[in-house]
């Protein structure tokens, strides 16, 4: 029975590309003078999974790789190397190459062979102990050459490979099957019986016996093994099963078609033991600690996204029939219907849990934009010649996967940006009596119903008058008088850029544009704060997600619109005295001693309101990008939870809106875009006498 191994493939590509990005992020955070052991560990861990994986799925470029990158891992953890700067560099090389190769099996693009060959030179090289010459192809010395010689004398056959005899003490069958795959990676095997209760391998392999220690060690203790050299020819005989994948026409995990019939699902070591001819040792390519038994149950699922999406869909609705139902019984008598209103009442509770828990599973660490950038900027400041250190703080808070996958791109343009533009020259930090190493922040944090993610460099800051001057050459509308708030908006123009050489780092004014348009169509917002000499911070502020919101419902005239609850700070009922008319400019309101613009929403989508006059109708206080305004409605409907449609899947984009809703009675609600109200605000009143 011939299985497609494909439907397997995703499993093994997403947890390969998780094991790499925590290689890569305890290699950057290693300190090569005094390496934590948990991390050396927690790197060779990492390595020998996405092996076994690789040689469950015959992947035998991959296998071949990572077998290497293991070995001399290992041989650094047990301290019989010290780690030196070369060996992380090295370590990172290897890592970009088993990314190209797993993307060439998971997507078919092209895998540049002269790299995988050269990292493949480099990791043996080192193994010896030999620093290789990174500009040209390291020698491909044995990697048995470098380890230390077992007492007996070796017999080496004519391709360089030494038969191996290793007892095994009185052990579960289980642990014999998973020592056998762990082996079998690593040459051919035959199975012996010592007796009734012990068992032997022989295997034929080209490893120093230090390799093969460091691979038992997974599975037993290498203190209880007897591991010796066996005179034996290594003759091959009708016992001895391949240890490479690529020779096993089961993948290493099913029986061949001509063999007894495979079950319809992948087997465990234990359940496929029996099926196993004696002296054949079949090879399952993966971890001890995955065959642990079946009261060893996972502690995640994997599930796709769009089965999430359609949950969410699905608890949207709920919350809007559950909204339905309130306003049905919102007029019956508390009396008369005490149980019924009572019933209400918990299911509109049970619905906000289940609104929430769900809503929770799309939720997803920062770390998993975070932990991208630690390599960039090493890279990125080693090319340009800076030293940057680079530190992330609230890698922990969450944000809605739809949004989190979307802010990549812009953070990725910011933080080349920081240190492209921002970070100084070693010898011009020193000369300004800073410390010759620039430090860059990455931030996250939760303010209220938003994420504000913040870019931080203690750099050079922002050159006012560049800004202003290049500004001028490309004809925008600029002032001297400018707060400098406005003058470092500018950076977002179209095309603009003060950079004196395009590099292909930045310079070429394209990416800052994009970066605050992408932003913006998120519901977000940028803020930029800079001082000169000091450094810059550009902050953006995100929704949490842009699923279901909490709002507030205003009317004016027979129109209900939604505003999100996060942006309103107060409402309140203005005096007569305190609406001013400024010339050219609309009116202005007196709240508190600071005057606010007022935006009457009537006049916006032309719409017949109850109270034109503001000291009769009642006026929302927003805020957004640091700036406030007061918006004019009729009256307060109330607060509820609403559920975010896209108008412009389903209509069209129309300014001043960013969703729509369905409201308990069944009606379509508007959801107000605060920002856009806001800018179209400043863009009426722009005296910097009040703002």
């Amino acid at each position: 029975m011939t299985i497609d191994m494909s439907q397997f493939y995703q499993v093994f590509f997403d947890e390969a590309d998780e094991l790499l990005a925590e290689m890569e992020k305890l290699l950057l955070a290693l300190d090569v003078s005094a390496p934590d052991s948990e991390d050396l560990n927690a790197i060779f861990r990492a390595a020998h999974s996405i092996k076994g994986g690789a040689a469950t799925f015959a992947f035998t470029d991959i296998t071949e790789v990572t077998h290497m990158l293991e070995s001399l891992l290992d041989r650094i953890r047990k301290g019989e190397m010290g780690l030196t700067p070369e060996h992380v560099d090295a370590f990172l090389v290897a890592k970009d190459v088993l990314t190209m190769q797993m993307d060439g099996h998971h997507h078919g693009s092209s895998v540049d062979q002269a790299a995988v060959d050269s990292v493949c030179q480099r990791l043996k090289a080192l193994s010896q102990g030999i620093v290789p010459d990174t500009s040209t192809a390291a020698p491909s010395p044995s990697v048995a050459a470098a380890a230390p010689e077992p007492v007996a004398a070796p017999v080496v056959d004519a391709d360089g490979n030494c038969r191996f005899r290793i007892e095994l003490p009185d052990v579960p069958q289980k642990d014999v099957d998973a020592l056998a795959a762990e082996l079998g990676l690593l040459g051919t095997i035959v199975q012996e019986t010592l007796d009734d209760k012990r068992a032997a391998f022989i295997l034929t392999s080209g490893e120093s016996q230090d390799n093969i220690v460091a691979i038992c060690s997974f599975v037993l203790d290498p203190d209880d093994l007897k591991i010796t050299y066996d005179a034996a020819p290594a003759a091959a005989s009708a016992d001895t099963v391949p240890g490479t994948p690529a020779e096993d026409p089961g993948y290493g995990i099913f029986e061949p078609e001509n063999g007894p019939a495979a079950a319809p699902q992948v087997p465990t070591a234990a359940a496929d033991a029996a099926a196993v001819p004696a002296g054949e040792v079949k090879n399952y390519g993966r971890r001890a600690t995955d065959r642990e038994g079946g009261s060893q149950e996972s502690s995640s699922i994997r599930v796709s996204v769009e089965k999430v999406d359609q949950l969410i869909n699905l608890v949207g609705e709920l919350v809007i029939t559950q909204a339905m139902i309130e306003q049905r019984i919102a007029a019956l008598d508390p009396l008369h219907h005490e149980r019924l209103l009572n019933s209400a009442g918990q299911l509109a509770r049970n619905t906000r849990d289940l609104q929430e828990a769900v809503m929770s599973i799309r939720m997803m660490p920062m770390d998993y934009v975070f932990s991208r950038f630690p390599r960039m900027v090493r890279d990125l400041a080693a090319k340009l010649g800076k030293k940057v250190e680079f530190v992330t703080r609230g890698a922990a808070t969450e944000l809605d996967k739809g949004l989190i996958e979307r802010i990549v791109d812009p953070l990725t343009h910011l933080v080349r940006n920081s240190v492209d533009h921002g970070v100084e020259m070693p010898d011009r930090r020193t000369a300004s009596g800073k410390n010759e190493t620039g430090k860059l922040v990455l931030s996250a944090a939760h303010q209220g119903g938003n994420i504000v993610i913040e870019v931080s460099d203690d750099g050079g800051g922002l050159n006012r008058e560049r800004i202003l001057d290049k500004a001028r050459q490309q004809g925008l509308p600029v002032s001297d008088s400018m707060p400098d708030s406005d003058v470092w908006q500018l950076i977002f123009a179209p095309g603009f850029s003060t950079a004196e050489v395009v590099t292909d780092v930045s310079g070429r004014g394209v990416g800052m544009g994009v970066v605050k348009r992408n932003i913006t169509a998120m519901g977000g917002t940028v803020d930029i704060r800079s001082i000169p000499g000091t450094g810059t911070t550009i902050a953006i502020s995100l929704p949490l997600t842009l699923a279901i919101l909490d709002g507030m419902s205003v009317r004016v005239g027979e129109e209900i619109y939604i505003l999100p609850l996060g942006y309103v700070i107060e409402s309140l009922q203005p005096a007569a005295v305190d609406v001013k008319e400024v010339a050219g400019q609309g009116r202005v309101v007196k709240v508190r001693e600071e005057y606010l613009p007022l935006i009457p929403l009537h006049q916006i989508f032309a719409i017949d309101p109850q109270f034109e006059d503001p000291s009769q109708g009642i006026i929302v206080i927003l805020e957004t990008e640091g700036k406030k305004a007061a918006l004019l409605v009729d009256s307060l409907v109330g607060q509820q939870q609403v559920v975010v449609k896209n108008l412009e899947t389903n209509f069209r984009k129309v300014a001043g809106i960013s969703g729509a809703t369905i409201l308990g009675d069944g009606g379509v609600s508007l959801i107000l875009d605060v920002s856009a109200l806001l800018r179209s605000s400043r863009q009426l009143a722009a005296d910097p006498v009040f703002f």
